[in-house]
């Protein structure tokens, strides 16, 4: 780890940075935090550029000139949308983080951070997940399509340093909530969905809820505003190829999970399980140990989170609808 830290910290005060999909739930958090930052904010809204097109975005970064690139553009989505949309998943971001990246080495920037998802661990992987344990087994079924398209990215990385010298970097956080979360049941991922579910049982007066799957699988959950603080701190304090995980140490079950949430919400029924429907992988801890190296540590508990997350959600009910890119 020692040789993957810069010997001085990188500097953003006065750097143009670009966050590559600024109005999803990942990429408004790091504008957010950036704001605290003495930095020039780039953003480029869909009607402006189309992130799939190679052309269009190598144009657009020649003419922004970006110094730091942030990629937290991508299609999204639960073990539903990733069952039903296999080719979107893969092709979207391919072709995102592909154009992005290539421009971004053509163009001589000078740091890039790609955003990957824990996602890209073996299905079976022994926990917490370490980094060297990527491509050591075969993934989740429930969304390879996704973790397929994040390893390319990481390895498009790793590639573009080892061959050319770049300064381009990538990290991986474990399941994300917060604000800006997509809330649409179709799309949606299970904190979401569920603060869904439970607020339209309280309002329907229904005696439960049903959740997909037995409830046991465990899960670790950060929260996005805490993942932007360490995308930031990443950029200033790292430079390597190791693909950095970002994480809270902690987990639990989604029946736990769920439990926590209808408490939030204030729904006083029962919970229910459809055992039919897929439980996904049976763990998902990642280790951080290199991110507490570098100092980094998460703050915002889970409690505490998922509180904030439904007054947010409450605020905002007039906005479920899906977001393709986050």
């Amino acid at each position: 780890m020692a040789d993957d830290k810069l010997a001085q910290p990188f500097a953003l005060t006065g750097k143009r940075v670009w966050v590559a999909g600024h109005r999803g739930m990942v990429g408004s958090a790091t504008v957010r935090r950036l704001e605290h930052e003495n930095c020039e904010i780039l953003v480029a809204d869909r009607t402006e550029l189309e992130l799939r097109d190679q052309a269009a975005v190598l144009t657009w970064m020649e003419r922004a000139k970006p110094d730091v690139v942030i990629v937290a553009a991508a299609t999204v989505g639960g073990i539903q949308a990733n069952a039903t949309r296999p080719a979107d998943f893969l092709y979207d971001n391919l072709a995102i983080e592909t154009n992005i990246i290539h421009a971004a080495y053509k163009i001589g920037i000078q740091k890039l951070l790609f955003l990957g998802s824990a996602c890209i661990y073996p299905r079976e992987a022994a926990q917490p997940m370490s980094e060297d344990a990527l491509l050591t087994g075969p993934l989740e079924p429930t969304n390879e399509w996704y973790a397929i398209a994040k390893i390319a990215g990481i390895k498009l990385c790793q590639a573009y340093r080892k061959q050319h010298g770049c300064d381009f970097i990538s990290a991986q956080p474990n399941n994300l909530y917060g604000p800006g979360d997509n809330f649409d049941l179709e799309g949606s991922h299970v904190i979401p969905a569920l603060i869904v579910k439970a607020h339209d049982a309280k309002q329907n007066n229904a005696s439960s809820f049903e959740l997909w799957g037995s409830g046991k699988p465990l899960r670790e959950f950060l929260h996005v505003d805490d993942l932007a603080d360490a995308l930031i701190h990443i950029l200033k304090h790292y430079s390597g190829p190791v693909p950095l995980n970002i994480g809270t140490g902690e987990e639990v079950s989604i029946g736990q999970l769920a439990q926590n949430i209808a408490d939030v919400v204030g729904f006083k029924g029962a919970l229910t399980f459809d055992a039919s429907k897929p439980d996904g992988s049976p763990r998902k801890l990642l280790d951080d140990a290199r991110m507490k190296t570098l100092g980094w540590n998460s703050t915002i508990n889970l409690k505490d989170g998922l509180a904030s997350t439904y007054r947010w959600f409450l605020d905002h009910q007039t906005e479920r609808r899906t977001s393709r890119f986050s």
